[in-house]
């Protein structure tokens, strides 16, 4: 069985604390007055409004991030860049309400299952394009996945005006009955938001770590992130392999939306105009956590952690922003921290007697 290894998320753990060291300097100097009182309600984060209704907040706010975390991580094992997870976000969520309200036929125990299932559908496909187009075209799938993103954000607006599920006069939303169900979070976290989601978040991360680690499909996945060439040279379909990662990170951020609007927090879908945040956060969560599933549910509950924090200091005078601003520059350290790592790991590695002859010829010469 293979050991958990710190080193691998040591970057993001040195980045996580210079990131908060940097965001309290600020906090100094945007308002002094209160600094020291914003800096106690940041590190707090959700527990300013009590122990078991933060932590239940946490897991709720942590669900849709940790989700579409797992859809950009999964892809970027095959050496992809999903930035359309909005899209697939929003198609996703459109599709679970539209099966919750419209679709009364199926019995309500089975139906927010049927909705979560058609959520996922609805992410896969909205994502297949950028698949197919990377596959077989070797289209760049970060300009296809953005154009996919505005277009499912105005297709979405106007089917909810279309569709007759959503009312401005009641802010219809779906019925109780067809919510997911709390699996009793909401008795063990009193007063909070916390449903099943996060329950169900987590079951997928395991599902995607099994897939990943222990599979062959996982293996070929990662064979051709690393090398598509070399992957195919070995005799594996990478065509394939790419269209079906598409597939299932799509599907992954497509149940994001769904577990966002099927939620029992009274939250319904809108016509908007901006894309959905939860899509780029994901980005931002799967960087954190290096692109591992168990990395990713640790990542998304720290975001959703200084989210909630951030929160709790907007009524002493501080702007959410400044939380944004603390992950950016989480992120940025720990871009750089990686990449000085693997400067190291190069200087550290023995020379093969093929590259010592080399660099001794270029020397003599």
């Amino acid at each position: 069985m293979k050991k958990f290894n710190l080193k691998a998320f040591l970057p993001s753990l040195i980045s996580i604390l210079l990131g908060m060291l940097i965001g309290v300097i600020v906090l100094f100097i945007a308002n002094p007055d209160n600094a020291m009182e914003g800096m106690l309600r940041l590190f707090k984060g959700p527990f300013n409004s009590g122990f078991l209704k933060g932590m239940g907040n946490m897991f709720y706010y942590a669900t849709p991030i940790l989700m579409t975390g797992l859809s950009v991580g999964f892809a970027f094992q095959t050496g992809l860049f999903n930035i359309g997870a909005s899209g697939q976000f929003i198609m996703g969520a459109f599709v679970a309400i539209y099966i919750a309200v419209k679709w009364t036929f199926i019995p309500g125990p089975l139906l927010w299952i049927v909705a979560m299932l058609g959520a996922a559908v609805a992410g896969a496909l909205w994502a297949l394009p950028a698949g197919l187009f990377k596959a077989w075209r070797n289209v760049n799938e970060v300009i296809t996945s953005i154009m996919m993103n505005y277009i499912g954000m105005y297709m979405v607006n106007y089917l909810i005006r279309a569709g007759g599920i959503y009312d401005s006069l009641r802010n219809q939303t779906v019925k109780p009955s067809v919510t997911i169900p709390t699996f009793g979070l909401d008795k063990l976290f009193p007063n909070s938001f916390a449903n099943g989601g996060i329950v169900i978040a987590i079951v997928f991360a395991i599902i995607i770590h099994i897939i990943l680690n222990r599979t062959t499909f996982g293996y070929e996945i990662k064979a051709v992130g690393l090398n598509r060439h070399a992957s195919r040279y070995a005799g594996i379909n990478e065509k394939r392999n790419i269209t079906y990662s598409m597939l299932i990170s799509g599907a992954l951020s497509g149940m994001a939306g769904g577990l966002t609007f099927l939620a029992s927090t009274g939250r319904h879908i809108t016509v908007n105009n901006v894309l959905a945040a939860e899509g780029f956060n994901g980005i931002a969560v799967a960087l954190l956590g290096l692109s591992k599933p168990i990395g990713i549910v640790f990542s998304s509950l720290f975001i959703s952690y200084i989210n909630l924090g951030g929160q709790a200091m907007q009524p002493i005078g501080y702007v959410p922003e400044i939380v944004d601003m603390m992950i950016a520059i989480i992120l940025y350290i720990s871009a750089l921290s990686v990449l000085f790592q693997q400067l190291l790991n190069r200087r550290k590695r023995p020379k093969t007697p093929a590259a010592a002859a080399q660099e001794e010829v270029i020397v003599n010469e």
